[in-house]
């Protein structure tokens, strides 16, 4: 390899509405990788703390050879601000970091559906891989061999607070329903419907309301993570629409302008929250790879 490859990756959030599996959106925090130079076996360098593996068992290399087992091992370096186990995909980017990092040592000239496919295969469904090759918001859909999937783009003005919920061991009950009645099915298709449907015709008000749809939910949602109440409610005050529940449950978001979110962030100050507020950008542009 003659110079470094760099590989960027945005983070991810799942579950928007009822869109559990399919819709995902990439937001402006990044996990970096370099590929450095050749090595007898594969180092891993990051400061992403202990129980993140530094050789051959990182998922950055496992990736890496379940795409081509053939590349030889390197030295890769990892820079991330993509907080780990809070919903924003950390082990999403490093998996399409892995596949991007194939694809150039491997020489294999991998369309992007190609990487989306992959990936998919590797997570079991979509849609957080697609957001993160892609960016903006991606609507996917994976039958456990082939991912189809459609992006749209998201208004520049918009932008996420990004509520992480305290870790404290708590937030580990299932957030959806075991069975959803004939009734609450046919809301979640018809509001998930409108969400896509929305998305795609730049509606940008009609798609806030639809991701509020809790028709899969567990009835106690709010008992089980009583801060999507509280943000919900306080933002609703103000006129904002568009608090949802990341899929993993771990973090809480909200989409609105710069302005309308400053003015939430500091409306929740006095609401006892715990957990950690971040005003986030969306991106735009997906993965990028650099000096190949």
């Amino acid at each position: 390899m003659d110079k470094k490859i760099i590989i960027r990756v945005p983070a991810t959030s799942t579950g928007i509405g009822a869109g559990i599996n399919s819709i995902g959106i990439a937001f402006g925090l990044y996990y970096t990788v370099i590929v450095e130079e050749e090595m007898d076996r594969w180092q891993v360098n990051h400061a992403l703390g202990d129980d993140v593996p530094r050789d051959e068992n990182n998922i950055i290399v496992q990736t890496i050879l379940k795409v081509d087992p053939t590349i030889k091992p390197h030295q890769l370096t990892v820079m991330s601000d993509v907080p780990i186990g809070r919903g924003l995909g950390s082990s999403t980017t490093a998996i399409v970091a892995g596949i991007k990092i194939a694809n150039a040592l491997g020489n294999l000239d991998m369309s992007l559906d190609d990487e989306i496919n992959a990936g998919s295969k590797i997570e079991g469904h979509a849609d957080g891989v697609a957001s993160a090759l892609l960016g903006n918001i991606t609507v996917s859909y994976f039958n456990g061999k082939m991912a189809t999937t459609v992006k749209t783009d998201i208004p520049e003005v918009i932008n996420a607070l990004v509520y992480l919920v305290k870790d404290d061991g708590t937030h580990d009950k299932a957030i959806y329903k075991d069975e959803v009645s004939s009734v609450d099915a046919v809301k979640a298709s018809s509001a998930t419907n409108v969400l896509v449907a929305s998305l795609m015709n730049n509606e940008w008000t009609k798609a806030t309301e639809m991701m509020e749809n809790d028709a899969i939910y567990t009835d106690n949602i709010y008992d089980i993570v009583p801060e999507l109440e509280v943000i919900r409610n306080q933002a609703h005050q103000l006129g904002i629409y568009g608090t949802f529940l990341n899929q993993s449950q771990r973090s809480v978001i909200t989409f609105g302008t710069s302005s309308q979110l400053n003015e939430l962030r500091n409306a929740l100050s006095d609401s006892n929250l715990t957990g950690v507020m971040r005003l986030i950008k969306v991106d735009h542009t997906g993965a990028t790879v650099r000096g190949e």
